[in-house]
């Protein structure tokens, strides 16, 4: 899941409607939000992990070939 980056104006809204929370539940908000911090880890990129993820029978000059045949110019120009 994506993080969610909010305004400061939809934070104020947020905790106008918490700060009327008893102790316990704000008390139990704090550590589900501390947690939620805690284990969040960002997993570096591993490059290599792409390395064999094409898989053709085809040489490289062949794949480039078809590529280039398989171009279409557009010759019919209209005037704007």
């Amino acid at each position: 899941m994506g993080s969610l980056a909010i305004s400061n104006k939809i934070l104020d809204k947020y905790f106008g409607y918490l700060k009327n929370l008893d102790v316990n539940s704000k008390k139990k908000l704090i550590k589900k939000l501390t947690n939620s911090l805690e284990f969040k880890s960002h997993k570096e990129f591993d490059l290599d992990s792409l390395y064999g993820a094409w898989v053709d029978d085809r040489s490289s000059d062949e794949i480039i070939s078809e590529i280039r045949n398989s171009r279409v110019e557009k010759t019919n120009f209209s005037n704007f």
